[in-house]
């Protein structure tokens, strides 16, 4: 009977987050944004759109690499927004094409076939550009 009761009791919990129709919703950062048009290996896509398609994933809200990154800027006495790539200040093209390439502490390196170097190139410019503002 013990059993059964702690059963339901986990249960229970998971019942109440789902949505109307038994599914919950994934929360956004488990949610990969679409892959943008046009050819991965030329210049011109969105940059946007492939930061959001190859790196929102882990750097939306929420996402492992935004909550890792928020904790290092907290205890670098940096405000907790730094945490989000799309809101930092310092960030220079040729930075961000060394970690995506090489990886930095949790963040796997990422291969052309991950993100062709076109892409790269779009991401790298669109994020130190975001810096600018």
């Amino acid at each position: 009977m013990s059993r059964f009761l702690l059963a339901l009791a986990l249960l229970a919990p998971a019942t109440a987050m789902a949505a109307p129709g038994g599914v919950p919703e994934l929360p956004p950062y488990q949610v990969r944004a679409a892959q943008p048009a046009g050819d991965r290996l030329q210049p011109g896509r969105d940059p946007r759109a492939v930061f959001e398609h190859s790196c929102g994933y882990c750097h939306f809200p929420g996402g492992m690499g935004t909550n890792l990154l928020t904790k290092q800027m907290m205890m670098m006495k940096r405000p907790p927004s730094d945490g989000l790539l799309t809101n930092r200040r310092d960030l220079t093209a040729d930075y961000v094409k060394a970690v995506v390439r090489g990886g930095k502490g949790a963040m796997p390196a990422q291969t052309r076939v991950d993100l062709t170097d076109a892409e790269l190139n779009a991401v790298a410019a669109y994020l130190a550009q975001k810096g600018k503002k």
